[in-house]
């Protein structure tokens, strides 16, 4: 995203404009919307909605800003111009020839993906109230999946109803996982996109088998484990290696020009929405539950650039949002990272924080977070790697948003395979404007004192450098604690007993 610039995501009646924020140091920031000339609304947030709009129309919007409420001089971020979708052919799947049928019972996996083989890009398939229970299920580009309010698509806990196993990659290493419920493009980092333009819309909820699914798909992937040659020890726990074959909720490989809103996106057996070698992926107000899934991210950019995530809540049972980039010694090779990520309006309601890592061999960089709201969680935000991850994290800029606290350091999990030839290194980090609550939620929703920055680098200092705070509120008389690095400013730290 660049600034001074309006971006638009439109239907054929609705139209989301959103910008980058101006670089004013306010917490009074305030944007006046205009369509056609005329004020349609005001907001504090860096987003506006627009409903109500004609299918296949020309349109014209305009946002303004002023710096605070006492301020009449308006500054202007951009001013653009439009056209809405054209109305597209409604395809009720559960009329003739597909007839699903929504009462938790019914299996649609063979009726969904009829539909969905034979939708054409002037088509919109039409999910209406009902728990539809589905096995996975594979799109194809150019098409427009619609869940209307209590819409569920219900993923089984079957570990067969995910066959066949699908090219994947967990936890930053390539290899064969069993197929998601939602999937789209094949995953291949040798070749380009070979998926594109996929909307999954509404108010609807899309939700996976969760914890008992995963631990099926670990029991099986133990039976047929080839643990020769393999150290066990080197895992985090016994069922690390059989888990990595679990399925994400949604799989977005190798694809391009993929939104998801409105929806309420629910218990995959590990991550929610994995994104691989894509770009131009866009989560906007979606709600992710995940609580009692390990590994249960929401949100994961992996290999993938210009992908933007916004007025979303999370409740996960791990990262809220993870920034991978691919694992050593084969994340070095493929050497295609993670970029121009952006993260606004989101807040955690329970889970781990925004996370950098800890698989970051091809590199993270360009990412941006503002007014975001991570203090219920454990991390808060956090840079993380293993010393034999090699690759980099730089150009960070996290501004006007909350925490619970702040870690830059290395870890000592997820750690096996072969070291990459050169260190990890984090550089070029900025916090401006940030608070800090110096208290970490545990896994029983209780607040735990603790430092409110750590920042605790490699044996050698120079990998952990030009990292810059200002503008930094700390809550509960909380510590900064910075070791093994360089370059470290602090300016304008207050303390709010």
């Amino acid at each position: 995203m660049k600034e001074n610039k309006l971006y638009t995501l439109v239907t054929s009646d609705t139209a989301v404009i959103y910008w980058y924020k101006p670089d004013e140091m306010s917490d009074e920031l305030s944007y006046t919307v205009y369509l056609d000339g005329k004020e349609c609304g005001k907001t504090d947030k860096t987003h506006y909605t627009i409903k109500k709009l004609k299918s296949n129309r020309k349109y014209r919007v305009k946002v303004e800003y002023t710096v605070n409420r006492k301020s009449a001089k308006a500054f202007k971020i951009d001013k653009i111009s439009f056209v809405t979708s054209k109305e597209k052919k409604i395809i009720d799947i559960t009329k003739e020839p597909y007839n699903a049928v929504g009462d938790g019972k019914t299996m649609n996996t063979k009726a969904f993906q009829m539909a969905i083989d034979e939708a054409g890009s002037k088509d919109q398939l039409y999910i209406p109230a009902g728990v539809y229970l589905s096995g996975a299920l594979h799109l194809h580009g150019n098409i427009d999946i619609f869940l209307e309010k209590d819409a569920v698509i219900k993923g089984t806990d079957n570990p067969r109803d995910y066959l066949p196993k699908i090219p994947s990659r967990f936890e930053g290493i390539e290899m064969m996982c069993y197929s998601s419920l939602i999937n789209m493009g094949t995953m291949d980092h040798s070749t380009d996109i070979n998926c594109e333009n996929v909307i999954i819309h509404g108010k609807g909820t899309i939700e996976s088998g969760g914890k008992k699914l995963a631990e099926k798909i670990i029991e099986e992937e133990r039976k047929h484990l080839d643990t020769n040659g393999i150290i066990l020890s080197e895992y985090e726990k016994e069922e690390t290696l059989p888990g990595r074959a679990r399925p994400r909720l949604i799989n977005i490989s190798n694809s391009k020009n993929v939104r998801l809103s409105g929806l309420n996106l629910k218990d995959g057996a590990s991550w929610n929405v994995h994104m691989i070698y894509s770009q131009d992926v866009i989560t906007d107000h979606c709600n992710f539950y995940s609580e009692d899934v390990w590994n249960g991210d929401g949100w994961d950019p992996d290999s993938s650039h210009d992908c933007t995530i916004f007025a979303c809540k999370f409740n996960t049972g791990d990262d809220a949002i993870a920034i991978k980039a691919g694992k050593n010694p084969e994340g070095n090779d493929i050497n295609i990272p993670a970029k121009n990520i952006n993260i606004f309006d989101c807040v955690s309601e329970f889970g781990h924080g925004i996370v950098i890592g800890s698989e970051i061999s091809g590199g993270i960089e360009n990412v941006n977070i503002w007014d975001c709201d991570m203090t219920e969680s454990s991390n808060g935000l956090e840079i993380k790697a293993t010393r034999k991850r090699g690759g980099y994290v730089r150009n960070i800029n996290i501004r006007d948003s909350k925490f619970s606290r702040v870690l830059m350091h290395s870890v000592n999990y997820n750690d096996d395979g072969k070291a990459a030839k050169d260190k990890p290194t984090f550089s070029d980090c900025r916090f401006r404007n940030v608070k800090l609550s110096g208290k970490y939620l545990d896994e029983d929703k209780k607040k735990i004192s603790c430092n409110a920055v750590e920042i605790i680098g490699f044996d050698e200092a120079e990998l952990i450098t030009n990292v810059n705070f200002d503008q930094i509120k700390i809550h509960n008389k909380s510590n900064i604690v910075i070791q093994n690095c360089t370059n470290v400013s602090l300016n304008n730290i207050s303390t709010i007993v």
